[in-house]
């Protein structure tokens, strides 16, 4: 009985996967959608590794629960925290990596709706339980995903920090692989934080349980890719706009699908054109017709390096509160060195002439021209509330 068992044709639940990260990889640059660069393929030869234990780890367990079979399960797998420079292709690599995966149970997140969504769970669990909400918050991720991807971390405040700690504790605690994108090596997370002795126990974790890879390339993509365009302000609004806001979108997302992205502000929603990790498209209208205030503004500077504006009108005395909005959304990119592509109906001199409001317009109007400088494009993103 024993040899008809072990002689059975066990099916693996995947194919073969060996090498495809190298394939997309290669095939985004003869697609032109990337430049091929070492340093990034280095690092995708970790994730394929990541990948290959995955679907090990997979299989292994489809196999045992339906054969009941004594095999040796694989070896525990190091998680991966991937960091570097802005603009280096980390959540390029990423987006290959988890698109790549088959598993249904992944999931992939910014880091800063991970956190509004950490909260969110812990504030409701104890509004209905006396347990560890951290502890439930980690069963609940496992239930629903072997692999994490978690892109832009970052960590700016010590409650934050020691949330995390026990979260990462629990999680790897249950087998879950996690992949980090970073602008900072786990050392440097949290620098000159209050109270930062007591964050070096979560960094010190993450150094036990992750490969640290350092993405070490030369170049800017995203900011060649900015300064190669002729203008990041294009008027006026005609047959061409349309292009240049699809042309400019797909070169700073590597021609990803345009996606409606929804984000929770205070309380109220706003509806964006695409979103695309941290490049969004949004219309004038999306933006500024809506009562939004500085403090929404501010939040969507911070989540996005590149924002898209297209259709911006000439607003007329009628519009003043649109114009005062639009004067507060610059304030915020320009306070946190948001990169912006525009597409307007005239230039920025002429965007808001006459009304109310319209003498403090023209900070607005010079801050539109600093944005297009080589300067202000070479200064980086401050993603710190």
């Amino acid at each position: 009985m024993l040899k008809k068992i072990f002689q059975r044709k066990i099916p693996q639940q995947f194919p073969d996967l060996t090498g495809l990260l190298e394939k997309q990889y290669y095939d985004q640059v003869a697609q032109q959608h990337i430049q091929f660069d070492n340093a990034q393929f280095l690092a995708l030869q970790h994730l394929q590794i990541l990948l290959d234990h995955l679907l090990d780890t997979v299989n292994y367990g489809q196999k045992s629960a339906t054969y009941k079979l004594f095999s040796v399960p694989p070896e525990k797998c190091q998680s991966l925290y991937l960091y570097g420079d802005v603009g280096r292709g980390k959540s390029m690599l990423m987006t290959l990596f988890y698109e790549t995966c088959p598993i249904e149970q992944k999931k992939r997140i910014h880091f800063t709706m991970f956190m509004l969504d950490v909260h969110a769970f812990i504030h409701k669990w104890r509004q209905h339980n006396n347990t560890d909400a951290v502890s439930a918050l980690a069963k609940k991720t496992r239930s629903s995903a072997l692999l994490l991807c978690v892109d832009e971390f970052h960590v700016t405040d010590i409650a934050d920090a020691m949330i995390l700690k026990r979260l990462f504790t629990q999680l790897f605690k249950l087998g879950v692989l996690v992949v980090i994108t970073s602008n900072r090596h786990p050392d440097d997370l949290y620098q000159g934080g209050l109270q930062r002795e007591q964050f070096l126990g979560f960094t010190k974790l993450l150094q036990e349980e992750s490969k640290i890879i350092e993405l070490v390339t030369k170049e800017d993509y995203r900011l060649m890719h900015l300064c190669s365009l002729k203008t990041t302000y294009y008027f006026p609004l005609d047959t061409q706009s349309g292009s240049f806001v699809q042309r400019t979108y797909n070169e700073l997302t590597h021609c990803s699908a345009l996606k409606t992205g929804i984000l929770s502000l205070l309380g109220r929603q706003l509806m964006l054109s695409s979103v695309h990790e941290d490049i969004a498209l949004g219309t004038f209208d999306e933006l500024c017709v809506q009562p939004l205030g500085s403090a929404d503004y501010k939040l969507i500077a911070h989540k996005f390096s590149t924002l898209i504006i297209s259709e911006i009108p000439k607003l007329s005395a009628e519009r003043h509160n649109q114009a005062k909005r639009f004067m507060t959304l610059i304030d915020a990119l320009y306070e946190y060195k948001v990169k912006v592509v525009c597409t307007a109906e005239v230039p920025p001199q002429e965007l808001y002439a006459e009304g109310e409001g319209a003498f403090e317009f023209r900070r607005t109007v010079s801050r539109l021209i600093e944005m297009q400088s080589e300067a202000y494009l070479q200064s980086k993103h401050i993603n710190d509330l």
